[in-house]
Parts: C-alpha cells; structure tokens; sequence
C-alpha cells in the first residue's frame, strides 16, 4: 500500500469515530437557579393610634427684669451668671447709708410729734378754764343766797334796803363772771379738740413718712421675686440706678416649667385642638425624646389671617434645667386612634411617580406586586387604606431580586435590632 493510500484510511477511520462521538447524547448544561430568598410579613389588622407633629420653639413665660424701685448706687452684687437663685434670695445692695438716715430723720419726728400729742391731750389750758368757772360759779351762788336771805328782811324793813342793792349788784357781777368764765371753757375746748387733730393728724403724716423712709431702705436691697436662672448683670458695683432706668439690673428666667409655642392650623384646631391634651412629648434637636411629657394648656384668641393658624402653648416639667428658652425641636402627640387597620413597614412600599405599590408571595410561592393606598405614617410605618388583606404575605426584604410571576423563597422578616 502506498503511502497516500495509507493517509486516506486513516483519515477514514478518524471520521468514523468522530461521527460515532457526536451521535452520543448531548453534555449536561448549567444548573437552574434556586427562588430568590425574600422577607416577609404577615398582614394584619390592629388599633393604631395617629401621631402629629409641629415645629415648636421653647419660651419662658415668666421671664422677670429685675430693676432697682429707688435710685442710688450699687454697693454689691451678690450672684454668678447663670446661676439658680430662689425667690427671696439677695441679688444687690444699693448704699444704705442715706436711706437708714432718712428712718432715723423720720422717727425722730414721729416721736416728737407723739410728745405732742400727748400735751395736748392734757388739756392743761382746758382744765384751768373748768376750775375757773367752778370758782365763778361758787361765788355767783354764795350772791344769791346773800341776795335771797337780804330780800326778806328788807321787805320787813329788818334790814336796810342799802344792803339789798349791794346784794343785788354782787349777784349781777357773780352771773356774769360765771358766763365769761363758761365762754372761756367753750372756746378751750374748741382749742384743744382742734390742737389734738392737727397734732394727730401732723403725726399720721409723718408716721406715713416713716413708713415709705422705711421701704425705700427694704427697696435698697434687691431680692429676686421668682426662682430661676439668673443672667450677667448689667450694672456693675458702684454704677447708678433709677427706678425709671431703661436697662434692667439683670434678667432671671423661670426654667421649671419650661412652656412651648407653636403653630396649628384652623383645620388641625377645629379638629383635636379644642380638647387639652396631655402626654405631649417634646423632640428635640438631636432627635433625642425628652424625658418628662408636657400638657396643652393654652391657645392664643384668635388666627393669624396672614397664615391660618393659631398660636398654641404647652407647659414641660424642666426640674433638671434641662431645657433652655428658644431652643427649637418638635412636639408630638395623639390626635386620633385608627381601629382594625393594616399597616406594613415603610421600606415594603414602593412608589412610582402617583402608584404605591407592594409586593406579596401568593400559596404557590409566586411574587405577585399589588398596587396599594397608603394612609398616615406611624413611626417606620404606613397605614394602608386599601390592596391588602389581613392574611397576606407582604415582601419586606428582597424587592430587588423579585420580579412579579416569579417563584421566590419566602421566611419571617426579623426587624434589626436599635443599636445601643
């Protein structure tokens, strides 16, 4: 056999087995992919109570300027800056030399006007006037008797008629010197009545001079009227007050309890803001709770035409100092409370441009995306209005891995855990 003989065969019997290979059976392919695992939760209905919100900003109501009620000069300055006084605590002394002074002035007249008083409540000219009369009256008598004894006599010619005439002028001159005397009882006692009501009257006076010297010495120490936090003084030692000075010694701010202001609409007020609430909660800047729950307790009298709404004010207990005036947070609390409602978590809700929708695993196992309408938010939650029933597997994880139709692998979803 030549060689190109030899060539051709064996390239014959290669054909052969090639051709026997390929009419075996096909190579396995790959192996299908397994659901996607998905989170789920079971929908059901219970009582949900609705929460609001509003910006809100901290005040204190009973902020006091505390202000000198006399002039005179700062002797001490008896505080820090920021520190808690109570009510009645000493915060200033103004110079008290003048004003002790001026209480000595006045009780010295007080207590001469008194000595006053009380000589003419003797009556010492009244009295000598009484026994006067009483001596004019005693004389006038014995002319009478004479005169009545005398008469008789003379009648009978027993006695001269001479002795009657004197007895007769005797007893002229007796009733008149008891009429002036009783004229001159008369007017001692207009006299002294009048002396005594003026010297009392010179007395209430100057017991009311003491009186105000004695305030003005109790206004020169200025104590705090409120208990709170006290800010930097405005007036140094030895500065100048007046009771009507534009600037303030100080300002002390109550900070216990701390009252809140915000803003509600007519609509949120016609709704829940006629009724006081309790149990507010306070929110504050960091996002932290703060811990003691405030009470609605105050709205202003009328709506604001320019934004349509109404100023409302609630009272926070701050025994801490905690919180501090014009400090911004926000204040929640319950309006309402929805029965048998489902809600689902916020992340199992997904939204295109106007269409909420969710997805759930039907009894086959099967994605199925179901268009929802969603109601208030409860905390990471939404109430949904409508598209689920209670009994329904509702994905809460896994939204991207799913497409709807297709078979999934459904177990419990476990909320992760705050951290600490």
């Amino acid at each position: 056999m030549s060689t190109n003989g030899f060539l051709i065969l064996s390239a014959a019997v290669l054909s052969t087995a090639l051709l026997g290979t390929g009419c075996g059976s096909a190579p396995a392919g790959p192996a299908a992919a397994p659901p996607p695992l998905v989170e789920t939760i079971t929908a059901k209905t219970s009582d949900v109570p609705i929460y609001s919100e509003f910006a809100a900003q901290t005040f204190a109501r009973d902020r006091v300027e505390i202000r000198s009620r006399i002039e005179g000069y700062v002797e001490k300055w008896l505080f820090k800056p920021g520190d808690h006084v109570t009510a009645g605590q000493t915060l200033y002394e103004l110079d008290l030399r003048p004003l002790r002074a001026a209480v000595d002035e006045a009780s010295g007249n007080v207590k001469q006007t008194e000595a006053d008083v009380q000589f003419a409540q003797k009556q010492v000219s009244l009295l000598q006037a009484e026994a006067n009369l009483a001596a004019a009256k005693a004389a006038q008598l014995r002319a009478q008797q004479d005169y009545d004894r005398l008469k008789p006599l003379v009648e009978q010619d027993a006695a001269a008629k001479q002795d009657l005439d004197t007895a007769a002028t005797a007893l002229t001159a007796a009733q008149a010197t008891v009429r002036a005397n009783q004229a001159t009882v008369d007017q001692a006692k207009l006299s002294t009545q009048t002396q005594i009501e003026s010297t009392q009257g010179k007395l209430e006076a100057q017991k009311g001079a003491l009186e105000g010297a004695q305030l003005r010495l109790q206004y020169g120490t200025i104590k705090a009227p409120i208990s709170g936090v006290i800010g930097d003084t405005l007036v140094p030692v030895g500065g100048y007050v007046t009771a009507n000075a534009a600037q303030p010694l100080t300002v002390l701010v109550p900070l216990d309890p701390m009252w809140v202001r915000f803003q509600m609409t007519e609509q949120q007020y016609l709704s829940y803001g006629k009724r006081k609430t309790s149990g507010l909660e306070l929110i504050l800047a960091d996002g932290s709770v703060f811990p003691q729950k405030g009470e609605l307790t105050t709205m202003l009298n009328q709506v604001d035409p320019k934004t349509g709404t109404l100023e409302v004010q609630a009272r926070f207990p701050n025994p801490k100092g905690e919180l501090l005036p014009g400090q911004f947070g926000r204040v929640r609390f319950q309006t309402e409370e929805r029965k048998n409602v489902i809600t689902v978590p916020q992340r199992a809700v997904q939204q295109v441009q106007n269409l909420q929708t969710v997805y759930t695993v039907s009894d086959d196992k099967k994605a199925q995306n179901r268009a929802v309408t969603t109601g208030p938010r409860v905390g990471e939650d939404w109430i949904i209005e409508s598209g689920l029933k209670p009994g329904d597997q509702v994905v809460v994880e896994g939204l991207m891995r799913i497409r709807p139709g297709a078979p999934v692998s459904p177990k419990l979803w476990q909320p992760a855990k705050a951290v600490q």
